[in-house]
């Protein structure tokens, strides 16, 4: 046989992304783009035997935070190790550019509070070779990567950048300041944006408690950011809104988000969950999503497919006993010293007698809350059932939920974790989110890749919704060529990619090959690899054989090839 293909995938059950049945077939590789799928008869320059494995596009993660991670690494992980070929960043309105170098310690500290990204990591790592956003975007172009990388520009750094201190305080934009915003967000969407991002959720401050910059701003500036998207004639808009956590009624949440469609003429999508407070949020605004589509208007929510919390550990962000005064005094001791001092009765005793004190309340709501907390063991279990929580085992034992906690705390060295389902396990199981990721008007995606270094670690969700939700769920399971859909064409095509998503000749070479039965996610683990030391959590999984990013192969059975084809997209479909 003559070579003629760079890579042949051979015999595997290709699942192409549409959604539609799957088929056995060969996958051929020529420079960078799909070939020819069906029986190849000429070789590759490698071949991968992917009898009895699952050939699938490579996934696209809308909703990641690697803005400042992508100036200092070339692998984006965790959600490389996970089968995303391609990632969006500069989500919830947060982000690097546009900055003057003296407004970057405001866009640090934003960031450092909102996305849990330590301030001394982004200090040493990232270079700031840039003041607009097209320059920022000039700066990504000379790197490469493990995956592809598209931006969006955040609401914050834009207000900073126009408004100055006036911005950074939440004053309210005059007419030409808006006017100032509309034309940065046009220009970053010309030289090669995917959208624009804002919050409105007031959790979303600094590690002081100040509010982010883009939470008080009016209705009217959010506007004037779509009518960005509008000048440009491109993008989508993303948004984080107050009722997220109850502010607002699923009504007022939706006239806004229909006002920006309208304002726009462009995609947008909001965050949902499900929340006790809430509870009947996420049906409300599902009904309203699809009248508002039935009426001709591109909106969606962004939904995840487990629950959405915080990971408590000693070797982590937060735990239950961060913040009691008799713990902080023993904080910055190393771990194993740290566990001993808390073994001791009169330091337990002290800690258990007291409340969280912090300046950020919103810190204080984050430990406080934690009686619904399980633990979450390896291979980690999201959805538990009945009796798992820290109240279910103290009422079994007798005993408190602290001190529950506080013994979980101590097992493994101090190396134990306990997932804070703050999020999407209202009922105690996942079943109203499964209406959520099932509903055709959702998009899925909050993975957060890149932020929460050390409370999250939810950019794993691929195989999540792969191994469990496809396959060991008990009960409500989903087909597995529609999940492939969900992870692949159905969040390319939602940000206006049109090259990837499908296995398709002509279309992008990136893919996956996995071994379906022998995919299994692990617990979350911290490391300290980033810049100045800083720790990180990572979650690795079983399962994924090979992937390929443009046709090269980036990862075999979990191991970086050392390859590194990811690049800048850049959107070109503005006029």
């Amino acid at each position: 046989m003559s070579t003629e293909f760079d890579v042949v995938i051979r015999g595997g059950t290709v699942i192409d992304g549409t959604g539609g049945p799957s088929r056995e077939a060969d996958v051929a590789v020529k420079d960078g783009k799909i070939a020819f799928i069906g029986t190849v008869s000429q070789r590759g320059r490698e071949e991968i035997d992917a009898r009895g494995l699952i050939v699938t596009p490579g996934f696209v993660d809308i909703h990641t935070h690697y803005d400042g991670q992508v100036t200092w690494e070339n692998r984006l992980i965790p959600s490389s190790s996970h089968g995303v070929t391609t990632v969006v960043t500069g989500n919830c309105g947060v982000g690097f550019a546009p900055c003057r170098p003296h407004e970057r310690e405001t866009l640090v500290r934003v960031m450092e509070g909102v996305e849990d990204i330590p301030e001394v990591v982004m200090t040493a790592g990232i270079p700031w070779n840039w003041e607009t956003f097209p320059e920022y975007l000039d700066s990504l172009e000379q790197r490469h990567f493990d995956i592809d990388v598209a931006t969006q520009v955040g609401h914050s750094p834009v207000r900073v950048y126009v408004m100055g201190e006036r911005g950074e305080m939440g004053q309210p934009a005059s007419p030409e300041e808006m006017s100032q915003m509309s034309a940065i967000v046009r220009d970053a969407i010309r030289a090669g944006a995917f959208g624009v991002s804002t919050s409105q959720h007031e959790g979303h401050r600094t590690v002081e408690g100040q509010l982010a910059p883009s939470i008080k701003a009016k209705e009217d500036e959010l506007v004037a950011l779509a009518a960005g998207l509008r000048q440009a004639g491109s993008g989508v808009f993303q948004l984080l809104t107050d009722g997220f956590f109850g502010g607002s009624t699923a009504q007022d949440i939706m006239r806004l988000i229909r006002k920006l469609a309208t304002a726009s003429g462009r995609p947008v999508s909001y965050s949902l969950v499900h929340k006790t407070e809430s509870r009947e949020l996420p049906d409300q605004l599902l009904a309203l999503t699809r009248e508002a589509r039935d009426q001709g208007l591109p909106i969606k929510a962004q939904v995840f497919p487990r629950p959405v919390g915080l990971l408590f550990g000693l070797g982590l962000s937060l735990h239950p006993f961060r913040f009691h005064p008799s713990y902080m005094a023993i904080h910055e001791l190393p771990l194993a010293q740290r566990v001993a001092e808390m073994r001791k009765p009169e330091r337990r005793k002290a800690i258990l007698a007291e409340q969280p004190t912090h300046s950020n309340p919103h810190y204080v709501r984050l430990v406080s809350n934690f009686e619904v907390s399980f633990p979450l063991g390896n291979p980690p279990n999201y959805e538990p059932g009945p009796g798992h929580t820290l109240n279910d085992i103290a009422q079994a034992a007798g005993t408190t939920a602290a001190e529950v906690a506080y013994d979980l705390l101590l097992q493994d060295e101090g190396n134990a974790l306990m997932l804070n389902p703050a999020s999407n396990l209202v009922e105690g199981n996942l079943e109203a989110v499964r209406k959520m990721i099932t509903d055709e008007n959702t998009l899925i995606a909050l993975g957060d890749g890149g932020a929460h270094y050390g409370m999250v670690c939810d950019s794993s969700y691929p195989t999540t919704l792969l191994a469990y939700w496809t396959r060991d769920r008990a009960s409500g399971r989903v087909a597995l060529e529609w999940a492939i859909k969900r992870l692949t064409s159905d969040n390319a095509k939602a940000i206006g990619m049109t090259d990837r998503g499908e296995l398709k000749e002509g279309l992008k070479a990136d893919i996956n090959v996995i071994d379906y039965q022998r995919l299994t996610l692990y617990a979350p683990k911290p490391v300290f690899d980033l810049p100045a030391g800083g720790r990180r959590l990572v979650q690795t999984a079983d399962g994924y054989v090979a992937t390929l990013v443009a046709g090269q192969v980036t990862y075999r059975n979990g191991e970086h090839t050392g390859a590194l084809p990811g690049r800048l997209q850049r959107n070109r479909k503005s006029p």
